[in-house]
């Protein structure tokens, strides 16, 4: 029953965030037009959108599958999610939120898109340190400190953690 209750929330958040976040909002900013963009600029973006989505969809069901929750905070996981995409940096979600929304800027030509992602960068970034982590170290103590020494935020590791 929870692990049905966690996969239906997540179902909904990710419709609500980052459906609205890397889908609607970049379509309502650009209706999705194409401007001129030289062909490897365009490659460049859709690559960035290949990699973005299943890291994006990826982390959605490790919360699900290994936390026994969803990523709102309304709905927080049971246990700290520390596999897959988690073994290399502690925020894959929203690192593949931001590149998908990059990649939308190159592939299309709207450099708007670009302001609109450091936009969601600063606001994830702040939100990650102002209550995320606080709240983690609260749940999870130990745990999640010797995970958070362990496993950059933002700039994935090479080689996996293990711990």
């Amino acid at each position: 029953m929870r692990l049905r209750r966690a996969a239906l929330g997540s179902a909904l958040f990710f419709v609500v965030a980052p459906g609205v976040v890397v889908g609607v909002l970049p379509w309502w900013i650009t209706r999705w037009e194409l401007r001129p963009t030289p062909m490897p600029v365009r490659v460049l973006g859709g690559l960035l959108i290949a990699v973005a989505l299943p890291v994006l969809v990826g982390a959605f069901l490790r919360f699900v599958r290994d936390g026994l929750g969803t990523p709102a905070p309304v709905a927080p996981t049971e246990r700290l999610v520390v596999t897959g995409a988690y073994r290399h940096v502690r925020n894959p979600m929203y690192l593949a939120v931001v590149s998908a929304i990059v990649g939308q800027a190159l592939l299309l030509g709207q450099p708007v898109l670009l302001g609109y992602a450091a936009l969601v960068a600063f606001l994830v970034v702040s939100f990650v340190r102002l209550y995320e982590e606080p709240a983690l170290r609260r749940q999870f103590g130990e745990e999640y400190d010797a995970y958070r020494r362990a496993v950059p935020g933002w700039v994935p590791r090479l080689h996996p953690w293990k711990g």
